[in-house]
């Protein structure tokens, strides 16, 4: 018989997010984002794309970071110019390493609408100086997600996606504006990572982004998958 393996303290729960019409969670393994994925976001950050000449870059959340939507989250610390970016979500359901463009579909298990909250006075600051964003971008209840919506091999091209915030609106675009689309980016992160079921990501967000404050209500949408839903609460 196996021993059982104990632990000095207990181990973090693994994170998960419901999915549409099933009783199952998904799992989330890790959690990918796509940086400057959408040109006029780009432009406003400015650092303009040019896709002849550059390759898509990614970052990573850690699974910890992640909040359901309709969640009320703590105003974050260490930041003044506290950041939404709304974006579609892609849920990776089969593994895959080097996988084609043209293959790119079998790994697609579904979608979702999220939200990638950034300390943006942080993460400019560590751009500036060539460092990495983690303080930035890795923030607690800061990867926020609605259900996952099964759609087994499907490869959104398009479709609006928009956010609001206390009923104004902030973003408003259409997926067909990723630079780097869907196929894109299975197949070049599929270079880098050995791609695992209940992996998320993000693939980016359009124009628009903005600084929210406590009490503010953010709700934004992509058209044929989800919507999703925060609040901003008190600092601590």
């Amino acid at each position: 018989m196996t021993p059982m393996t104990t632990y000095l303290f207990n181990p973090p729960a693994i994170q998960s997010l419901p999915i549409r019409g099933q009783q199952e969670r998904f799992p989330i393994n890790r959690i990918f984002c796509v940086g400057r994925n959408y040109h006029a976001h780009a432009v406003e950050m400015g650092r303009p794309v040019d896709k002849s000449v550059e390759q898509a870059f990614y970052f990573t959340k850690s699974p910890q970071t992640l909040v359901e939507t309709g969640a009320t989250v703590d105003y974050p610390p260490a930041t003044h110019n506290y950041h939404f970016e709304m974006e579609l979500v892609l849920a990776i359901g089969k593994e895959g390493f080097r996988v084609s463009e043209a293959q790119a579909h079998e790994l697609v298990y579904g979608y979702a609408a999220g939200l990638d909250m950034t300390r943006r006075d942080l993460q400019l600051v560590a751009r500036d100086k060539g460092r990495p964003w983690d303080t930035g971008k890795d923030i607690e209840q800061g990867s926020v997600c609605s259900e996952i919506v099964p759609m087994p091999g499907v490869v959104i091209e398009n479709g609006a996606i928009a956010l609001e915030v206390n009923g104004v609106t902030k973003q408003s675009s259409n997926v067909d504006k990723l630079i780097w689309n869907i196929r894109e980016i299975i197949a070049d992160l599929s270079t880098y990572y050995h791609l695992q079921p209940g992996d998320l990501i993000y693939t980016g967000t359009p124009e628009g982004v903005g600084a929210v404050v406590t009490g503010d209500q953010i709700t934004g949408r992509v058209e044929g998958v989800a919507e999703v839903a925060l609040t901003i609460g008190a600092a601590e």
